[in-house]
């Protein structure tokens, strides 16, 4: 019996479930106990990242359960499977973080090939940490399905002494506890209550950046981030998503009709004026390749130039994820941004309504305490700035959010190290001095390989009281955690022969904020010199397995660190097959 909603001759699941010749693709359903009616629906592929590696990721799985029951309720036929995550707060500080950004396109790769291999209609993603957001999305691009993304949700805030205390609490506490500012008792209580639920970190670290960017760039629903990993409500998003998927099948909207260069903007949009994760400079040109879309680091950075900072949430301001779905979520802050005409709204959304017609829906306002009015922000510019200049001819990137005018520009001499553990130990050590620039080097996509994050030290230095006294720059990332003047994703990294290769210990380097610019006061003439006596990359230990091949594949932080060449060069889309 055909559902007479959808046409399956022109849908993927045709190659698997239509005609006598897949009668053994079939038998394969009846084991499975598919009914007849389910194999002549549309197929769903539930994707998420489940498992039990940390909080993040854990409460997916029932999760799926509800967007499954959305997705029969619309007519479909849900078919669930899972794929890796990496979890940047368990990877942190050690070698395990060199499997982060790798594992963001392993996570687009995978599900791909399960798409493509089943030959699923449509995809339902649910992920929870930092690169399973982007990854996820990545996936939806490069295929091109109708598709629906819905974040697992956040973490509550532990209480401590009467006050709300997260995982970012607990990194600088180590700073603290080494400086002989906190005893061991102290950091075994604060490490037992800072995490008291499932859920992503609760600050607008990476993942809660990227769940708002879900939003914005119209592939999750209307306020579908907000509500906390534990909240039961969440299955009424997971269920309404499934339902949603079915609906976009029905009108063939795809993922690279709701993804355009308007609707990266407006998620660009939504990243500075909630003070986001830098991160994102890295994430959003890595979707747009998908969809074939010319947006890197400096057209991010251009929208965050002109946006307005008004939600105050960690690190740069005061609260955290629940506290904004509390007061309305992100619908509330693009309703702001809207107000001051920042936002297109004829971007397509995952309700298959415009992003026009879903703010109209919206009758709450802006706070005042956690978001802003947009009309009397923070700061007038946006809480992340991209940066240019000698040390960085293809960019790099700083989140300013809760820096004044003062902080935002600093100068200094280089103190050069070769790697973050190098730069960890002289933190712990304290072999460094008060108005040093910190370079770490040689932590790039390449030269990592991986281009690790850098929270352990730059926690490590605001627990020493350090964090304002200095700066930072390195070709590798930072937590979304991150506070303190650091400028990540210093392009070209060293690995591909970079200045940032070519820093001496003592240049004098600048970063103004303000301005835009990082640079530092060598000639041209003296860094071609040392170009020329460069003896090439750093080596490392990784000369087989995933990553030597990621370090042969990946590119530039500025395109997103990809791994391919994206829809530009693509002659097949799935979704067409």
């Amino acid at each position: 019996m055909q559902n007479t909603r959808f046409d399956k001759s022109k849908l993927p699941s045709r190659h698997v479930t239509v005609g006598p010749s897949r009668a053994p693709h079939r038998s394969y359903f009846y084991a499975m106990g598919i009914t007849e009616e389910e194999i002549n629906q549309p197929w769903v592929g539930v994707a998420t990242c489940w498992n039990e590696a940390a909080p993040c990721n854990i409460s997916l799985n029932r999760q799926a359960q509800a967007v499954k029951m959305g997705v029969k309720k619309g007519g479909g036929t849900p078919r669930e499977f899972t794929t890796i995550t990496v979890t940047d707060g368990i990877a942190m500080g050690h070698e395990g973080m060199r499997s982060s950004l790798a594992s963001r396109d392993a996570i687009a790769d995978t599900v791909e090939l399960t798409m493509r291999g089943h030959c699923y209609d449509a995809i339902v993603g649910l992920a929870g940490c930092d690169k399973s957001l982007p990854g996820m999305m990545m996936a939806m691009v490069r295929l091109n399905t109708p598709s629906v993304f819905i974040y697992g949700g956040s973490i509550l805030p532990g209480r401590l002494n009467g006050k709300d205390v997260v995982v970012q609490d607990v990194f600088e506490a180590v700073g603290q506890h080494q400086a002989g500012n906190m005893s061991d008792a102290e950091l075994a209580i604060l490490e037992r209550v800072a995490c008291p639920s499932a859920g992503a970190c609760g600050g607008q670290y990476t993942a809660n950046t990227m769940a708002c960017v879900s939003e914005a760039i119209g592939l999750a629903l209307m306020n579908s981030s907000g509500a906390p990993a534990p909240y039961e409500s969440r299955d009424q998003y997971g269920d309404a998503s499934g339902v949603a998927v079915m609906n976009l099948i029905e009108k063939n909207i795809r993922a690279r009709d709701i993804v355009t260069r308007k609707s990266l903007e407006n998620a660009a949009r939504v990243v500075a004026c909630t003070g986001g994760s830098t991160n994102a400079g890295l994430h959003l040109p890595a979707i747009a390749h998908e969809a074939g879309i010319d947006f890197d680091l400096f057209d991010v950075c251009e929208v965050f130039r002109d946006t307005p900072y008004f939600v105050s949430l960690r690190p740069g301001g005061t609260y955290v994820a629940k506290d904004l779905y509390e007061v309305g979520g992100v619908p509330v802050v693009m309703k702001e941004l809207r107000k001051a005409g920042l936002m297109h709204e004829d971007c397509m959304t995952a309700s298959g309504r415009s992003m026009g017609e879903e703010l109209d829906l919206i009758t709450r306002e802006a706070d005042g305490k956690v978001i802003y009015p947009v009309s009397t922000p923070i700061t007038k510019t946006g809480g992340v700035v991209g940066l240019k200049g000698n040390v960085c001819p293809e960019g790099a990137i700083v989140k300013v959010a809760g820096m004044s005018d003062e902080e935002q520009v600093f100068t200094g001499p280089a103190r050069v190290f070769e790697c973050e553990e190098d730069a960890f130990e002289a933190v712990q050590q304290r072999a460094y001095k008060e108005g040093e620039v910190l370079v770490i080097r040689n932590e790039g996509p390449a030269g990592g390989p991986g281009m690790r994050e850098m929270l352990a030290t730059t926690a490590a230095l605001s627990g020493q009281g350090m964090g304002k006294k200095v700066a930072l720059i390195t070709d590798g990332r930072f937590s979304g955690a991150t506070r303190g003047f650091c400028v990540g994703h210093v392009g070209p990294e060293a690995a591909h022969g970079g200045p940032i290769a070519l820093l001496e210990n003592g240049d004098l380097i600048t970063i103004n904020a303000l301005t835009g610019v990082l640079s530092v006061a060598v000639s041209d003439e003296v860094l071609a010199q040392r170009k020329a006596d460069w003896k090439g990359p750093r080596a490392t230990e990784y000369e087989s397995g995933a990553l030597w091949k990621y370090a042969r594949l990946v590119g530039g932080a500025r395109n997103g660190a990809v791994t391919h060449p994206g829809a530009k060069a693509e002659r097949h889309v799935y979704m067409d097959q």
